[in-house]
């Protein structure tokens, strides 16, 4: 299988992976890189991996470790610090008259490795004894390092809880560190409690001893005589002896005095690469800090991309450890808020195995998520893409906030076709300037203090150095073909794979805030015991300027720390690209700036706009225009697509539901949006609207055409036999009645909807007024028979206009009750068709309404009714005839009206309302007015008395021809 071949190989270049439990083991001679100066900064890097041990069984000392590989990118970052420490040497404006020295060690990558070098460099001893300093030297400020979150935990627990009482008020602890006689330290068993000393089992405190006294018993120390026990060592100042391996001249460390509670060393930590969320936890860890981001910002950064990105579905590597875990955890819950789904989370082995990882590759190949997040080592980074490749696994895009896993990972031939595309965060930091060129001059006949140089030539330049030698050699070659180094190497041109974006020069910010803070250390002008002399300084003095640093290095990058300890920096966007020759390459395609946010969304700034980013999702798109169907039992990112239904769209793709439209708008015929439904009303421009406005202008002008006839030929016989007064009311209010239709047609507004049907009203009641008067005059002329009659004032011109006055006023009456309670308005009505918006005029009050059609139609009923009674009058006198045909066509339009209206719908209603007023015009004007003009203008002969008298004998017993006499005969009467 393919994991067998690559596991040898990949944990052969990274030892310790596979390694077991471990217990502490001192490593001997530990190697280190020192350099003195006034006051020292210590530097914790993984410069060399020792190899993997098992637990001890504690029946003998363990052996010294043996380191079997380097890690040429940690030592790269050690050479940052001695590089920044030699630039601020030479900086006359900071710290002047100061002078920085440093002591570089090695973790070995391991929390065992890394304490106990931790403790040697708090001591100043090769052999650390806890609280004290067991060697004269200068104020250490801070520690830089370590690399790996898991090891930097421990040291900063050890850092930043530092102080704990050695011993209470009533009793000393067994073994500790006891002072003789001189002040020094014998570090051994303690002496057995006796006359003079408290303890379990000794004499307990004199009885009456006052405070007085047993401050003073504290403070010189009772020397009774006491019993040594075997192999405890107690000499007084002249009889030390140096070379006794158990005699050390320790002092205690400042803040571990017995009896006090002074404040602790807390000597700060500035790590360059330990990004752990929990690190930012001041209460457990106050002497941290780090000049990156932490997991917490740089998790949120990546969702923030992920949400950027536009993707829903999305896998994640998490490692097993704190790191994965707690980043991975992170990214879930940002994931979560913004409605993205996992598909799957993994959990990587820390102790590479062969069959969790075969299964890992399994699920990851039957997965469909593009989008990958990255939380893993880069050693099981390069095992999974290494088992993708073999595979053919491939199309995964890879998010990680680490730059260096693809860096690391491409030494593995073919996998740049697995990382093409990858996405990758890369902090911000200062450009050091100067930095390749002092690396490229190192050679270690220059730095023979530098012990980890020669290990580090022997791996870059694959030789090794003759023993006790680091110059040049004659034999380049001994025995067994080992090549040895001749010394004349050089590391000029040999640059780290991706330099520039593995960030091999991390440590140089720390070691300038840690300048800039002695700096602030010494200028400070508080009075609360954070001032100190930058000669003569405890380490916890300098956190409060530590953390206050705010400054600019000499390419103008900003450095300053936020209130957990973290810096404050912006991000750039990394995608692994091929060049057309086939060199890999990382581009920076965008910014993310945590602090640039709104509410709770970071900055993402893309420098392309045109750039394509691939998707990842669970179901296709849906298009606008359809909407998200969930799938049973599948997370809400699986879906299937349905159109809109009818009123509804979607404007955006991926909608959950489709959105009615609003009142007056229509979806569009794809659904992807709303537009403004069309308007309907009667207008002038159709030709419904032009005919009808056509047709009320021509009867407007017939009626007015005859109405001048009248006027003109006043004086004929048919015009005086037709009531001239009367007639000419009624024409005039039939051409009001044509024209009032006009005011139906056009958009309404509230000035035509008030004149509407109001106008309509009033002019139709005076028309049927005037024939009700014509139809009253005919039937009392044939009534009154005598002159004397008192009816005969009813035939005269005052009771027609007292007719028409009083029955147009009620109508009046009722309208100006109408338009003052209720009046009608314009009302958009999108319920009666669908899809347009019917503009029409509301009638308000229906009740009005109905009172004004109701009284006009019992104004026609009452004219009908007259009418008809007269109609068997003399033949020559044929008007009731006309009359009583005129109303009965007037009545028939209006009663047909009233289904019509109520069944028709938008602007057919409008229309019917038209015909209707037009219809019932034509018809009075048609046939009360016709067969007059047709007398006056082609019957002249008719136009004369005695044709007007025929029909008439002398005894007055003149019948109508058409019918047989209903009325008593008389003698005939001149009309008038």
């Amino acid at each position: 299988m393919w994991l067998c071949s690559l596991l040898p190989a990949l944990v052969g270049s990274l030892p310790g992976a596979l390694s077991g439990p471990t217990g502490w083991r001192s490593p001997g001679k530990s190697p280190r890189f020192d350099r003195p100066g006034d006051v020292v900064i210590g530097g914790s890097f993984s410069i060399f991996f020792f190899k993997p041990v098992t637990l001890f069984d504690f029946t003998a000392p363990p052996a010294g470790t043996a380191s079997v590989s380097v890690s040429m990118w940690n030592y790269r970052v050690a050479q940052s610090l001695v590089f920044a420490i030699e630039e601020i040497n030479r900086d006359a404006r900071l710290l002047p008259n100061l002078t920085l020295g440093f002591s570089i060690f090695n973790s070995g990558d391991s929390v065992p490795g890394a304490l106990y070098e931790t403790m040697a460099f708090l001591t100043g001893w090769e052999e650390p004894i806890p609280n004290y300093e067991c060697q004269p030297s200068p104020p250490r400020a801070a520690l830089v390092g370590d690399t790996r979150s898991a090891v930097s935990i421990p040291m900063a627990r050890l850092l930043g809880l530092y102080k704990f009482p050695q011993i209470s008020n009533d009793d000393v602890l067994q073994y500790e560190p006891v002072p003789n006689i001189a002040g020094d330290i014998v570090y051994g068993a303690a002496p057995p409690p006796g006359p003079g000393r408290r303890g379990p089992g000794g004499d307990k405190a004199r009885a009456g001893d006052t405070d007085a006294e047993r401050r003073r018993r504290r403070e010189e120390g009772d020397r009774g005589p006491e019993a040594e026990l075997p192999g405890s060592r107690r000499r007084s100042r002249s009889q030390k002896d140096e070379s006794d391996p158990l005699y050390l001249p320790c002092r205690l460390l400042p803040g571990s005095h017995h009896f006090s509670f002074l404040p602790p060393p807390l000597p700060a930590q500035v790590s360059h690469s330990s990004s752990l969320a929990s690190l930012s936890d001041k209460t457990q860890f106050p002497s941290f800090l780090r000049t990156l981001a932490s997991d917490l910002t740089s998790s949120r950064l990546v969702a923030q991309l992920v949400v950027h990105f536009g993707w829903s579905w999305v896998g994640i590597l998490a490692q097993d450890d704190d790191y994965g875990q707690q980043s991975s955890s992170l990214v879930i819950q940002e994931l979560g808020q913004a409605g993205i789904c996992i598909e799957f989370h993994l959990h990587v082995p820390s102790q590479p195995s062969l069959e969790k990882t075969e299964a890992i590759i399994r699920e990851m190949g039957r997965c469909t998520a593009t989008g990958i997040i990255v939380f893993v080592s880069n050693l099981s980074f390069q095992i999974i893409l290494q088992g993708l490749l073999g595979q053919g696994i491939s199309g995964r895009v890879w998010v990680s906030r680490e730059t260096l896993h693809a860096a690391l990972a491409l030494s593995i031939p073919g996998v740049s076709q697995v990382l093409q595309g990858s996405f990758s965060l890369l902090q911000r930091t200062s450009q050091v300037l100067g930095f390749p060129e002092f690396f490229a001059r190192l050679h270690p006949a220059r730095t023979p203090e530098d012990m980890f140089i020669e290990r580090f030539w022997e791996v870059t330049f694959r030789c090794t150095w003759p023993r006790g030698s680091r110059g040049p050699v004659r034999n380049s070659s001994g025995a067994g073909g080992i090549r040895f180094c001749s010394g004349n190497e050089s590391l000029t041109g040999w640059e780290y794979p991706f330099q520039d974006v593995v960030k091999v020069d991390v440590g140089y910010p720390a070691v300038y805030s840690i300048a800039h803070a002695l700096q602030d250390l010494g200028t400070c002008e508080q009075g609360d015991g954070t001032c100190a002399d930058p000669w003569h300084f405890q380490p916890w003095q300098l956190l409060h300027p530590l953390r206050k640093v705010h400054f600019k290095t000499v390419d103008g990058t900003e450095i300053v720390f936020d209130a957990n300890g973290d810096m404050v920096t912006t991000f750039d966007l990394l995608q692994g690209q091929k060049t057309p020759e086939g060199l890999f390459r990382f581009v920076r395609i965008g910014i993310l700036n945590p602090q640039a946010s709104s509410g709770e969304s970071m900055m993402v700034q893309m420098m392309k706009e045109d750039f394509q980013v691939p998707s990842s999702a669970c179901s296709k798109s849906c298009a606008p225009g359809s909407s998200q169907i969930m799938r049973q039992g599948a997370p809400h990112c699986c879906f299937d697509c349905s159109p809109c239904p009818e009123g509804h769209f979607a404007d955006q793709r991926d909608m959950a539901r489709c959105l009615p439209c609003p009142g007056e708008q229509a979806p569009s015929p794809a659904r992807d949006g709303c537009r403004p439904l069309p308007e309907i009303f009667l207008s002038w421009r159709e030709p419904l609207g032009q005919a009808l406005a056509a047709g009320a202008v021509a009867l407007a002008a017939a009626a007015l055409g005859t109405l001048a006839l009248f006027l003109r030929r006043r004086r004929a016989r048919a015009v005086r036999a037709a009531h001239g007064a009367l007639s000419r009311a009624l024409l005039g209010a039939l051409a009001l009645c044509s024209l009032s239709a006009l005011l139906f047609l056009g958009p309404p507004r509230a000035a035509t909807c008030l004149l509407r049907r109001a106008a309509f009203a009033v002019v139709f009641a005076v028309a049927v007024s005037c024939v009700l008067a014509k139809t009253l005059a005919v039937v009392l002329a044939f009534r009154v028979t005598r002159p004397d009659d008192p009816l005969r004032v009813c035939l005269g011109p005052r009771a027609s206009a007292a007719v028409v006055l009083g029955a147009s006023s009620l109508q009046v009456l009722l309208c100006g009750l109408w338009l003052s309670i209720s009046p009608p308005v314009p009302h958009r009505d999108t319920a009666s068709e669908p899809g347009h918006v019917v503009v029409r005029c509301q009638e308000g009050s229906g009740a009005a309404f109905y009172c004004m059609l109701g009284y006009l139609g019992l104004l026609a009923a009452v004219t009908l009714s007259v009418a008809f009674l007269a109609r068997r009058l003399p033949a020559a006198f044929n008007e009731t005839k006309l009359l009583t045909l005129s109303m009965l066509l007037f009545c028939s339009v209006w009663t047909a009206f009233l289904p019509l209206y109520h069944s028709a719908r938008g602007k057919a209603t409008v229309a019917v309302e038209v015909f209707s007023i037009l219809a019932s015009t034509a018809g009075l004007l048609g046939c009360i007015f016709l067969p007059k003009c047709y007398i006056i203008l082609r019957r002249r002969e008719q136009n004369v008395p005695a044709r007007l008298w025929r029909g008439c004998g002398p005894s007055g017993e003149g019948r109508a021809r058409s019918s047989r006499a209903a009325v008593s005969p008389g003698p005939c009467h001149r009309p008038f």
